[in-house]
């Protein structure tokens, strides 16, 4: 590794520590004001950014940019313009201006519209979305941007997405009002992706058909030594595996992926990969950037990354854990319990709202995670089963006991680990275990959302159960708003 991994990592990404270096300060001000308050970008600010984004890029050897969107066939889309712009005489200049970096015009025909548009209607826009920041790869500066019609319609993942956890902001902030916390200006969603995927040789791979044309076999005998023993859970990694992580790690980590875990998973030849948190659409966007980058990497060690959700008989599919929670802008994490949960008004609200906004809509919760895919693999191994439900723990569940029945519930202790062996050390038991059977069960201070598909988009699930928990804080502002603050 030639560069320590803190200049490592982001050395690709326009982030926040290039923009205070690159922009004058009070272009950097508005920009920052329009990413943490949603307001409107203004056209001499947005000439500005794209200005110190097209030097900073061609210091990096871009020549060419492109607007990154995420139309709804679960993959990503890019048409590339090149920065020269011809100025007489044969000579050219390298421009970008405020206008391209906003907005973008490429044919929206013949992507899927949901029958919300007819395939005629060619005119499509898309938009940048300031909150994710840019990126190069490949020689190309890469602008996240939402893709939406010439009549408006979402035609994308990020639109939705961007609309859902702005309704939860609103109404979450409400709320916070209502319970004091008037510093609150807004509440992000964050998640955490855990991506699961087979590693295969390259050579063997070519060999099947079945694999190359969809993803898994369809055909053949099963192995002599399948998933018995669980013995490659956690195993030694091979050599060859654990360059291509290796390798995979930096690549990610120039792209300011927060690239944190890496094991082997459950079945042979599977693997997982888990990021740090972070915005909900600024790791959607890193979740798509990872599966593309997995596969690219996987080439160069004479490998093939399958993410198809079931690609062997026999033993475990893959699939994505999503780790979903509600962070004020103040550094608040909304579904922590604290110490005493019981006497937690604000962590029982906000937890109440999440199991209402579950109970209420487990059917488009299903529906958002459903392929044919994935659900051969739910209910199978170690994949929760294809019913939603909610697990809390122990603790939790008493407590909400004690709420319905109007009963006091005292301060559970902290209970010590016993180990047996007194060299060990001393360290109390989580109040909730990581249960494995549960699609949708709380760990600790978020929510795991364990039914996606590990070639799935994560966008789906997020707008679903971002709406879903808006939904019911709305319904909870209007019934506590009337009511006395030193009653709540």
């Amino acid at each position: 590794m030639e560069k320590k991994i803190p200049e490592l990592y982001g050395s690709l990404v326009f982030n926040d520590r290039v923009m205070r270096e690159k922009l004058p300060k009070d272009i950097y001000k508005a920009l920052r004001k329009t990413i943490e308050n949603n307001t409107h970008l203004e056209l001499d600010v947005a000439n500005a950014v794209a200005t110190a984004m097209k030097e900073w890029a061609i210091e990096h050897g871009a020549t060419h940019f492109t607007h990154w969107f995420q139309p709804m066939t679960g993959l990503t889309a890019e048409k590339h313009d090149s920065f020269i712009s011809p100025v007489g005489k044969g000579e050219i200049s390298m421009d970008f201006s405020g206008k391209e970096l906003v907005k973008g015009e490429p044919d929206a025909s013949s992507f899927p519209s949901g029958g919300l548009r007819a395939t005629f209607e060619a005119r499509g826009y898309t938009a940048w979305d300031p909150t994710s920041p840019a990126f190069i790869k490949d020689g190309t500066l890469y602008i996240p941007t939402a893709f939406c019609s010439y009549s408006g319609e979402a035609l994308d993942k990020k639109t939705p997405l961007l609309r859902s956890m702005e309704a939860l902001s609103k109404q979450a902030t409400k709320v916070l009002h209502l319970l004091g916390q008037t510093d609150v200006t807004s509440v992000s969603t964050t998640v955490g992706p855990e991506q699961e995927y087979f590693l295969v040789d390259k050579d063997l791979y070519k060999k099947r058909k079945d694999l190359i044309f969809t993803g898994r076999t369809l055909l053949g005998a099963m192995p002599p030594k399948g998933q018995e023993m669980d013995d490659h859970y956690f195993g030694a990694l091979k050599p060859r595996v654990s360059a291509y992580m290796h390798e995979l790690d930096e690549e990610l980590w120039k792209l300011g992926i927060p690239a944190k875990t890496k094991h082997n998973e459950v079945a042979p030849a599977q693997h997982e990969l888990a990021p740090v948190f972070d915005t909900t659409n600024v790791a959607v966007d890193h979740n798509q950037l990872m599966m593309e980058i997995m596969k690219k990497v996987a080439e160069k060690h004479g490998l093939v990354c399958l993410l198809h959700e079931k690609p062997f008989d026999g033993i475990n599919g893959s699939g994505k854990h999503n780790n979903w929670s509600m962070s004020t802008n103040t550094g608040v994490n909304l579904l922590d319990p604290g110490k005493t949960p019981a006497e937690n008004t604000q962590f029982l609200i906000f937890l109440m709202a999440v199991i209402k906004a579950v109970d209420e809509y487990a059917d488009l919760m299903r529906l958002s995670v459903a392929s044919a895919g994935n659900d051969h693999r739910l209910g199978a191994n170690e994949a929760p089963p294809a019913i939603v439900s909610i697990f809390l723990g122990d603790e939790l569940t008493e407590i909400l006991d004690s709420i319905e029945k109007d009963i006091f519930f005292g301060t559970q202790k902290a209970v010590q680990m016993e180990t047996g062996a007194s060299v060990l050390p001393h360290f109390t038991k989580d109040t909730t275990d990581r249960n494995r059977t549960s699609p949708f069960a709380f760990t600790g201070n978020k929510f795991e959302f364990r039914m996606l598909g590990s070639a799935f988009s994560v966008s789906g699930p997020n707008i679903v159960l971002n709406t879903a928990v808006a939904e019911a804080l709305s319904e909870f502002y209007e019934e506590l708003k009337d009511v006395p603050a030193d009653e709540m």
